[in-house]
């Protein structure tokens, strides 16, 4: 092996003892640095001033209880965490998520490939993450608000629009957003853009509940551009039906493409037919105005097929777009896609596809988008919604879909120019690029460069 190899597998043998009770999180380092055994070899400097050793422990990491009252008066008790990784590129960013599965693992993988996702927008943030173990699920509007005014202030002392500035994630929406701003104005005695995610009328950006889904597709749009094709006439396997996958579903009907399925944590659908806009209006309504269940869309479309207790990923597609959650395509999901030849399979979800599932989908010659890329659109908005609140002003939709368009390519040429050229594929893509190592090296080196600038810290 290579001096960059044998650091490498040093390092990764080190840090899952140290883990060890961590699989999330160690298989968020080992995709990433798996990738860097060349730059390593090129980069000597990265080894002797210890980049991957500080950037794989967080910079702090906060644990506090969270106490609240329910409704018949009955007293709670949940755990809140934030975890602020890396501030070398900016005050830190990533998402606030409330669910039962929460726990400090997801959240140091969640935080770590903020900090790469960050990076890759070209935005001046750094990376972090938190929430609660909180479920937000069948609680009354009283009791959330009364969770969410309790979080925010064991959390209001560690954030600040220079500081970290928290958004939301799975189980915190407008909503929560609303009361955790409304409540940490209160403390702060300010208003400033201490959280994203805020209505438009009130400090929010534009798209920004459109942003992921959005941002997907138009990573996904210059995947196919690259190889000189386009969405028209693709169909596409969609899990899920929350904001990331409702909004891809859109902007790929939008594309041309002919969307098949959603899905939800019981089961999927596939309507052969298409989901069109009129349909996807109504899964809309499903699940964000009835909260139900995606097995309802058989109520109005019944010729449409419920499939309970599965994924879609037999279901036979051009694209496949993961996204629900982490872990979600396992190797005998991928077998399935790889029988069905595919052209791309691109992450919505945060690290939706387990490692052997990757290699599988690499090995076949499938194009594959990771999530810190293709994913980014999301904080990418924030970052917007950011400096509208600094400049106290607010840009049109067209100019908030403009950038983010713009912030996609840059993103997806970064990965092709540090991805080309990789074994991995075969012939039969039409292209060479490993756009898992492309993001991985290219994020990774605006993180380090920073990092050697400004000294041990």
């Amino acid at each position: 092996m290579s001096d960059g190899q044998t650091y490498v597998a040093d390092f990764l043998t080190n840090f899952r003892r140290k883990h060890e009770a961590e699989p999330e999180f160690i298989q968020s380092v080992e995709e990433l640095v798996n990738s860097l055994g060349q730059l390593l070899d090129a980069r000597p400097d990265l080894r002797s001033a210890g980049v991957l050793e500080r950037i794989t422990e967080p910079e702090r990491s906060i644990q506090f209880r969270v106490t609240w009252v329910a409704d018949d008066g009955s007293v709670h008790v949940n755990r809140g965490y934030r975890v602020q990784f890396s501030s070398v590129l900016g005050p830190y960013k990533g998402g606030l998520r409330f669910h039962p599965s929460v726990n400090l693992s997801i959240l140091q993988f969640l935080g770590f490939e903020q900090i790469f996702k960050n990076s890759l927008t070209g935005l001046w943030l750094g990376g972090g993450k938190g929430g609660s173990d909180f479920d937000p699920k069948d609680k009354s509007d009283a009791e959330i608000m009364r969770f969410c005014q309790a979080f925010i202030t064991e959390l209001a002392n560690y954030i600040g629009p220079d500081t970290d500035i928290p958004a939301g994630d799975i189980g915190v929406g407008s909503r929560e957003i609303g009361y955790l701003f409304g409540w940490y104005k209160k403390l702060a005695n300010e208003f400033h853009g201490s959280l994203t995610g805020k209505g438009t009328d009130w400090g929010g950006s534009n798209l920004r509940p459109e942003a992921t889904g959005y941002g997907l597709l138009y990573f996904v749009d210059a995947m196919l551009r690259h190889r000189g094709d386009s969405m028209t006439g693709k169909s596409v396997v969609i899990s899920g039906s929350g904001n990331v996958a409702q909004y891809a579903a859109q902007k790929a009907i939008e594309f041309g493409a002919k969307v098949l399925t959603m899905s939800d944590s019981n089961g999927y659908i596939i309507d052969n037919a298409g989901i069109d806009t009129a349909k996807l209006a109504t899964i809309l309504r499903i699940k964000n105005n009835d909260r139900g269940r995606i097995k309802q869309y058989l109520d109005f479309y019944p010729d449409a097929e419920y499939y309970e207790g599965s994924r879609p990923w037999k279901v036979a597609a051009d694209i496949y777009l993961p996204c629900a959650t982490q872990n979600e395509i396992e190797i005998a999901d991928a077998q399935a896609m790889v029988a069905n030849k595919p052209l791309l399979v691109a992450e919505g979800a945060n690290m939706p596809t387990t490692p052997e599932a990757v290699t599988a989908l690499q090995a076949a010659g499938i194009l594959f988008a990771p999530a810190k890329a293709s994913n980014a659109g999301g904080v990418a908005v924030s970052g917007l919604e950011m400096a509208q609140n600094s400049m106290r002003t607010a840009w049109t939709l067209e100019v908030v879909d403009d950038r983010l368009k713009e912030i996609m390519q840059n993103i997806h040429d970064k990965c092709a120019k540090h991805g080309a050229s990789n074994s991995k594929y075969s012939s039969n893509t039409g292209s060479d690029i490993d756009y898992v190592s492309g993001a991985n090296i290219s994020g990774f080196l605006r993180v380090a460069d920073a990092m050697l600038s400004q000294g041990i810290f």
